[in-house]
């Protein structure tokens, strides 16, 4: 079929030409031709009509010759009346059957919906996209047309309307749902309006949209345990998607941002709990609050209450069993405890630098829950523990309890030997670096001889170590040897000789 226009080719069924745009009308124009063979009919029956009056008989009288034209008269006029109407019934049917005809076809809405868009007549526009969703009501792209010409207009509620709809809507593509999220998310994010884009993401479904937008999504925290019964102590995980922080409260209440926040596994012993949580995003997006109940019958051996915690330290500390200390076994290397392990029986100094101590119950064969903890003790001191031990060695030398520095007193193989112990604040007074002496027999054998020192880990003074009858330290002052007068033994000598 081609355009009587223009003469391009045209689809089947097109009702409009799509290169010059002109609607193809249902019956054709009222040209002048048909114009002019109406009037050519009028004329021939209106002459008929005058012959008729001609050929009447002269003998009539004048009255019945003026009854007669009278009457041709009257004919005459009924006749252009009744012509008159029937052309105009012709026009009126033609017209009809194109209005009604335009009516029924969605292509010619679609047309002069295009067509009043582009005039900026949109009211008219958005009337004939109405009329051509009556007629196609699943076509999801006259949505999407009716929804830019609102927009146009600066009607954002229906145009947000008619997203919603396109998303809603069962016969639609993903290409067509991602486009209709991807213009609504636009339109909230314009208002700052966040949690309505996480709300409209999370009720999406969609993976892709879901991983494009995810800065902008607060998906409930998981719990790494499920609820329910346990028979042992549970270290319960919180986790969410994304950047931002986890707030939970152990009581039911309903956390807020004044709540305790997540930062490591919350454990659960003996008891029941309530925890429930919620995620916040770094857009301030709160998520959907979770509850999880936990009832915990611990029948295992619970670990050790330790006092420090692990982190980085700059003074000396003591690491103590808090509670119950029965048969508590420990390492300081990271390896697991057994009985072959350290007996804790009081206060542990920490170890200077990086350690890693492990503490645990053994009761009748069995290891409990291990309490690990991670120090790293750093002091603030240019002295060293091997400078003190070198100063404790000088000491000795100097009193004469040895005479060189591998520890040697006599013409046998046994020797002593000094060792550094641990750093630790003796009586509030200051931190001292604590050396033990050490016999160590031919054979080989070590024994502590209960001479200990204690060196002040900034300035170095030195002081014997003791313990009164309660175990506390005393710090003794050390007195250093009153050098010999080597002239005064000369003098004798010389007496001697004379």
């Amino acid at each position: 079929m081609k355009c009587p226009n223009c003469g391009s080719e045209m689809a089947e069924g097109n009702l409009y030409c799509e290169k010059c745009g002109k609607d193809i009308h249902i019956v054709p124009d009222f040209e002048p031709e048909l114009e002019q063979n109406i009037e050519q009919t009028i004329h021939t029956i209106l002459k008929g009509l005058d012959e008729d009056q001609k050929k009447r008989p002269e003998s009539e009288s004048a009255e019945e010759v003026q009854l007669h034209r009278h009457r041709t008269q009257k004919k005459k006029s009924f006749v252009i009346i009744i012509l008159l109407l029937g052309v105009l019934a012709v026009l009126i049917a033609g017209g009809a059957a194109a209005w009604v005809y335009g009516y029924y076809s969605k292509e010619v809405q679609v047309s002069r919906a295009v067509r009043y868009t582009e005039a900026g007549k949109y009211d008219k526009a958005i009337s004939c996209y109405n009329r051509a969703l009556e007629l196609d009501c699943d076509n999801i792209e006259l949505i999407f047309s009716l929804a830019e010409v609102y927009y146009l207009k600066n009607n954002k509620i229906e145009y947000e309307y008619l997203m919603r709809e396109i998303i809603k809507n069962p016969n639609a593509t993903v290409e067509q749902l991602e486009g209709a999220y991807d213009k609504l998310i636009a339109i909230y994010r314009a208002r700052e309006d966040y949690q309505t884009i996480n709300t409209l993401l999370l009720g999406s479904g969609n993976e892709n949209l879901i991983s494009t937008y995810q800065n902008y999504i607060a998906s409930a925290p998981e719990f790494s345990v499920k609820e329910g019964y346990y028979t042992s102590i549970q270290p319960l995980k919180l986790t969410a998607a994304g950047t931002g922080k986890i707030y939970f409260t152990m009581d039911g209440s309903v956390p807020t941002e004044q709540s305790s926040q997540y930062t490591a596994p919350i454990i659960l012993e003996n008891g029941d709990y309530v925890v429930t949580a919620y995620f916040v995003n770094e857009k301030g997006v709160a998520s959907d609050v979770v509850t999880k109940e936990y009832h915990i019958e611990n029948d295992e051996i619970s670990p050790p209450e330790i006092s420090a915690l692990s982190g980085e330290y700059y003074f000396p500390i003591n690491i103590e069993i808090m509670g119950d200390d029965e048969n508590v076994y420990y390492t300081t290397d990271g390896t697991m405890p057994n009985y072959f392990s350290n007996v804790y029986t009081g206060p542990i100094p920490m170890p200077l630098g990086k350690s890693n101590f492990k503490f645990a119950r053994i009761e009748e064969g069995v290891t409990g829950t291990v309490a690990d903890r991670v120090y790293n003790l750093t002091m603030n001191t240019d002295f060293t523990p091997e400078q003190a031990v070198a100063s404790v060695m000088e000491y000795a030398l100097r009193i004469g309890k040895i005479y060189d520095e591998t520890g040697h007193f006599d013409d046998t193989d046994s020797s002593y030997a000094y060792e550094y112990q641990y750093v630790t604040n003796i009586n509030n007074i200051d931190d001292f670096y604590v050396i033990a002496e050490i016999f160590r027999g031919a054979d080989g054998s070590l024994t502590r001889t209960g001479n200990n020192y204690a060196v002040n880990a900034y300035t170095g003074e030195m002081f014997r170590l003791q313990s009164d009858k309660r175990g506390k330290w005393l710090l003794i002052i050390i007195e250093e040897p009153e050098p010999e007068e080597e002239d005064d033994w000369e003098e004798e000598d010389d007496d001697d000789e004379e």
